[in-house]
């Protein structure tokens, strides 16, 4: 009696949710509500298979052994049984009800994102991750932070995963330079696409798994109940190096939360003046050979290998290449704006100009290419500047001079091709990555502008949405402090007479200042 009742109590351990939520091999229940909603889905189903699988090898298995030949059992005569065909088709029905009401529920609840707190844009890109938080003027790319020689290999040997003075540490390969932080007890909303191929974004304590496809938006959300730190991967192929693009997302008190965000702010706000005090500044051969191996080794070994051998044809080599030593216009031209149709992505929005200046000069001079070449953040600076410098004409590197903007003269009067030209130009610029070049949006986080209510409707309400962003669509940012007011005038005059709107509204700088001084 003693062992039947231990027999009981240890097949109830081993059954109970607990247990199986400690069980390494289960999935697990995580720290979102809709990822315990999960999980009680899975455990239902697995319950229910479980459940068949005892009673059909069991009604088996009695048969074999009760029913056999050399017991004297002769088969039974009979075919076609109304009674059983109603059985067999009732009973799978009546389980897949009992399955699907729940999890037609849960399905719902993940796909809800209304009423969130925070919104975040999530960009997948060769292989790393672009975060940009709505409303906050905050904006980082998310690297792989694990030594790259710990996981790479080199003819044919592996590196000592002490490689570069750092041990293997317990998140190898699950490790990031930034952390997404998200506040703690809060609905956080996630826009999803791709500046290439498809992502995909997963972390599986948030029960989140979400597609990143370029020139789409998916949606996704999540609530956290618990402050700590969640690791994810992208859960797509998408490359050579997919398997080195993790995601770290640390959840944070709403106290926590808010000090980081006035961190991050300060941190811009530093980072903007260190940008504007390089463009002053020359920087020595030594210390832009030092930064630009770092930023080399962070953002373009990964494809042009730390060698600069490449990996051609996708992945052209830099030693001896007439890039890294032909023009140094063509060599700027092609980091800070990339390479259409090829697998060279642009640098602009992820590096600094001095950034982008050393890692130029190293590659110019790395290799056996010496050829030589200081690049100065002033010089990036002049050439994006300088929309219409020639790159077949070499930059002259020691004679540049960095020049204030003219004031804006708000006075001025602009034609109708004015406007339309300018206005084309900042919209590709500012607009079109969400609303489209052919203004048909990205719907529903990306409404469309072409005949839209906005784009035909009051003008004053228009500028408003340009200038102030959008109160009920939080992915629709503020550029009051992005573009200046003849950016901005130009820019609605474009978006209400584009794509066949024609309203004729001609929006000047004056209308612009007027409607930001209210």
């Amino acid at each position: 009696m003693k062992r039947r009742n231990l027999g009981w109590l240890l097949l109830g351990s081993v059954l109970s949710s607990s247990a199986w939520a400690d069980m390494q091999l289960n999935l697990t229940k995580g720290v979102t509500e809709v990822s315990r909603d999960v999980y009680d889905l899975h455990m239902l189903a697995m319950y229910i298979c479980v459940a068949i699988g005892v009673v059909v090898f069991g009604a088996m298995f009695w048969s074999m052994v009760f029913h056999r030949k050399s017991k004297g059992a002769k088969s039974a005569d009979f075919h076609e049984s109304t009674k059983v065909e109603i059985l067999w088709t009732a009973i799978p029905i009546v389980i897949l009800i009992a399955m699907a009401v729940p999890a037609t529920k849960t399905l719902i609840e993940m796909e809800n994102n209304d009423d969130s707190d925070v919104t975040i844009q999530i960009t997948g890109s060769q292989w790393k991750w672009h975060y940009k938080y709505f409303d906050q003027d905050i904006e980082f790319y998310s690297v792989l932070s694990t030594p790259r020689p710990q996981y790479e290999t080199q003819e044919g040997k592996h590196l000592s995963v002490d490689a570069g003075d750092k041990v293997k540490g317990e998140n190898y390969l699950l490790e990031v330079d930034k952390h997404l932080v998200i506040p703690v007890n809060k609905k956080v909303r996630f826009l999803i696409t791709s500046d290439d191929v498809i992502h995909a974004w997963w972390v599986p304590a948030f029960a989140v798994k979400q597609d990143a496809n370029p020139g789409f938006i998916n949606e996704a959300w999540t609530k956290v109940d618990e402050p700590g730190i969640y690791r994810g991967q992208c859960a797509e192929l998408c490359g050579k190096d997919h398997g080195f693009m993790p995601i770290v997302v640390e959840v944070k008190s709403e106290a926590d939360y808010a000090l980081w965000l006035d961190e991050q702010h300060e941190i811009n706000a530093q980072a903007a003046a260190a940008e504007k005090a390089s463009l002053n500044a020359s920087a020595s051969m030594d210390e832009l050979m030092t930064l630009g191996e770092t930023t080399y080794v962070a953002y373009c070994a990964a494809c042009h290998q730390v060698s600069g051998a490449g990996l051609p044809p996708a992945f052209p080599a830099l030693k001896g290449s007439s890039v890294a030593t032909g023009s140094i216009a063509a060599h700027i031209d092609i980091v800070l704006n990339g390479k259409a149709g090829s697998g060279m992505q642009a640098y602009d929005k992820q590096l600094s100009m001095k950034q982008i200046a050393a890692v130029v000069t190293y590659e110019r001079n790395a290799w056996g290419n010496n050829t030589g070449d200081a690049v100065q953040a002033a010089d990036v600076k002049s050439f994006a500047n300088d929309s219409g410098n020639d790159t077949e004409t070499p930059v002259k590197v020691a004679e540049v001079v960095v020049e204030e903007a003219p004031a804006e003269d708000l006075t001025r009067v602009y034609s109708e091709d004015e406007l339309m030209v300018m206005g084309e130009q900042v919209y590709m610029k500012a607009c079109a990555a969400c609303h489209q070049v052919s203004g048909a949006g990205l719907p529903p986080a990306f409404p469309a502008l072409k005949d839209s209510v906005i784009a035909l409707g009051d003008i004053a309400v228009h500028i408003d949405m340009v200038i102030n962003g959008s109160k009920k669509n939080p992915a629709m940012a503020a550029f009051g402090s992005q573009l200046t007011k003849t950016e901005i005038a130009a820019v609605v005059t474009y978006e209400r007479n584009a794509w066949g709107n024609n309203t004729g509204d001609l929006v000047q700088p004056a209308a612009v200042d007027a409607a930001s001084a209210k």
